[in-house]
């Protein structure tokens, strides 16, 4: 990351490092759980920008009980980076799954057992564009079966659901995002998760919002460019008897904007 100098997109993430290394400072001010990144640490996949989320994240990295980071499509955007494996180099080692039979495609869905009540789930979504310009996703259906499996267990009964995927179900603006740039099987992913047990949290769309469960879908909240310089922010999410109740948006170094209660997973 340090090294990103030039250019528009290196301009506006040049203090990302630093903001980064906040954030992972403020989550032990919250006192949360556990620290969830929903992808896209880099800009361009390179190594260097690795090794600085790495650093910046300090301590959390380091144990996946605590820490839970997938990756976006800027982390496989060349395919160099991708056969490399430079994600799994830094952070393969929170893909570890809690309950590994639900695994389907490689380490994905993997399962994180937080305290007595809540799971984080984490999905896959980001694959090498096969030209310049593309940036959907999709999870597929062999982890929405996983998926599936890991809602019916009965293991994680009376636990809240934290379902970590890159791209966004749905715009701030309540649609489906554009064919270009969107999760192609959001509707399926979201019929896996009916109602305030469930949330999906994502990343993608530079915007931070929230929508709220109904009957028929999960939580959603879009944590929106969190290192971006002057949108700075991320959620803190609170989870009480087996459901999400909300969320608080923060932006560091500043005083919490109030959306929902406040909360222990940031």
């Amino acid at each position: 990351m340090v090294e990103l100098t030039v250019g528009r997109r290196a301009r506006a993430y040049r203090h990302a490092p630093a903001t980064l290394a906040r954030i992972a400072q403020e989550a032990h001010a919250h006192a949360a759980d556990h620290l969830i990144l929903s992808g896209d640490i880099t800009a361009y996949a390179l190594e260097s920008e690795f090794q600085g989320a790495r650093e910046a994240l300090g301590e959390w990295a380091q144990d996946r009980r605590r820490c839970t980071v997938i990756p976006g499509n800027h982390d496989v955007f060349t395919p160099g980076g991708h056969r490399s494996r430079r994600f799994e180099r830094y952070f393969g080692h929170l893909l570890e799954s809690d309950l590994p039979e639900h695994c389907r495609e490689g380490a994905f869905p993997f399962v994180r057992l937080v305290g007595e009540g809540a799971a984080v789930v984490g999905l896959l979504s980001a694959r090498v564009p096969f030209m310049p310009g593309i940036a959907h996703g999709w999870v597929g259906p062999a982890q929405l079966e996983g998926l599936a499996a890991v809602v019916k267990d009965p293991r994680l009964e009376g636990r809240a659901l934290l379902v970590v995927v890159h791209h966004a179900p749905l715009t701030p603006r309540g649609r489906t995002d554009h064919v270009f740039h969107g999760l192609r099987d959001a509707e399926a992913l979201c019929r896996l998760l009916p109602g305030p047990r469930y949330a999906v949290l994502h990343g993608h769309i530079h915007h931070r919002y929230h929508h709220e469960a109904t009957a028929g879908r999960p939580h959603l909240f879009g944590a929106g460019s969190s290192t971006l310089e002057g949108h700075e922010g991320y959620w803190v999410i609170d989870v009480a008897a087996g459901q999400v109740m909300g969320g608080q948006m923060h932006t560091p170094g500043q005083h919490s904007r109030a959306d929902l209660p406040l909360g222990r997973h940031a």
